[in-house]
């Protein structure tokens, strides 16, 4: 009996040890969808990478990461979501409204962790930011709900600015309601807003300043969706042949040769991502996991650019500005 309960303990301890090693051995898999180009991931893919560093995840060791790249394209980030739930991650982390949208679509088991411009609740994605429910949560960036603060500013920044263009992607539900908000605050502003609308999947951003110049427009802003966001350069150098102050949604733009941009620091929006899959990762339901909202945003004005297009930035709008290329 002594030795069949030495066996029996043995023979206990070895399945014990076998459930912890495939515990142990079991890597998580996250998908990340990136709007960006394999070869240029650009700033907010380190940023991610950076939050699952400080959360102790080494890429290749105790966690992988499947990348995907739309290349500015978002029939191309549709596909790319539907191919990373067939391969059954862990997690989506997913960037443009329009993409969350197919995700939900596409699993209702999948933890969904988004990154979107939108309200997460107007635009009906969640029944509210507290409870989310279902299988998504994440964080909303509020890009869109600072249209008016943007116009605000670009008005300050340019006081004879009346007509206003507001560059789009036409086929953009994000840029549709990014439109709306600067439309309302246009009249309190004594601004007109002009639409300057391109379509994908090869937008004519010439044509488009040309009709801008006819038009007497006096600035500019743009909606930064994955059509726009991987033409920065271009539009923020069309903008400077034209001598037009721009606005921008993102400080990347800026940096790119924009005039002044007013956002969420995007860098830290993306690097919290890492939490939402790190608390999935340990067990959390994305339901139970409050959507966030930045409540600290930054102005960043290049004078470079401004000296370059003959704008004086008055010294009010200078002194508020959170970082100033020169």
């Amino acid at each position: 009996m002594r030795a069949c309960a030495k066996v029996f303990v043995v023979l206990t301890i070895v399945l014990l040890s076998a459930v912890a090693d495939a515990q142990q051995g079991k890597v998580p898999r996250i998908g990340y969808v990136s709007t960006n180009y394999a070869s240029a991931p650009g700033p907010l893919v380190e940023s991610f990478r950076q939050g699952l560093r400080e959360f102790g995840y080494i890429e290749g060791k105790n966690i992988t990461v499947e990348f995907r790249y739309a290349e500015g394209n978002d029939e191309r980030m549709r596909a790319l979501v539907k191919e990373l739930v067939q391969l059954n991650v862990d997690a989506l982390v997913i960037p443009t409204l329009d993409a969350v949208r197919t995700a939900k679509q596409a699993t209702t088991s999948i933890p969904i962790v988004m990154v979107v411009n939108a309200d997460p609740v107007a635009t009906g994605l969640i029944g509210s930011l507290a409870r989310p429910g279902g299988n998504l949560t994440g964080v909303s960036r509020l890009q869109l709900q600072l249209s008016g603060k943007r116009l605000e500013l670009l008005k300050e920044t340019v006081p004879r600015a009346a007509r206003v263009a507001v560059l789009r992607d036409a086929e953009s539900q994000a840029a549709q309601i990014g439109l709306k908000e600067y439309e309302s605050a246009a009249p309190g502003l004594k601004v007109q807003v002009q639409p300057l609308d391109v379509h994908g999947p090869a937008p004519e951003l010439e044509q488009a300043f040309r009709a801008a110049a006819s038009k007497h427009t006096e600035a500019l802003v743009t909606i930064t969706t994955t059509l726009l966001f991987r033409r920065q350069k271009e539009i923020v150098e069309l903008a400077k042949k034209q001598r037009l102050p721009s606005m921008f949604e993102g400080s990347s733009w800026v940096d790119l040769g924009g005039l002044i941009s007013y956002s969420t620091n995007d860098a830290e929006v993306f690097r919290r991502a890492a939490y939402y899959v790190d608390k999935i990762i340990k067990g959390a339901k994305p339901a139970d996991l409050p959507v966030e909202q930045p409540t600290k945003f930054e102005m960043v004005i290049n004078l470079k650019t401004a000296k370059q297009i003959g704008v004086t930035i008055p010294p009010n709008v200078l002194a508020r500005a959170d970082r100033v290329i020169k």
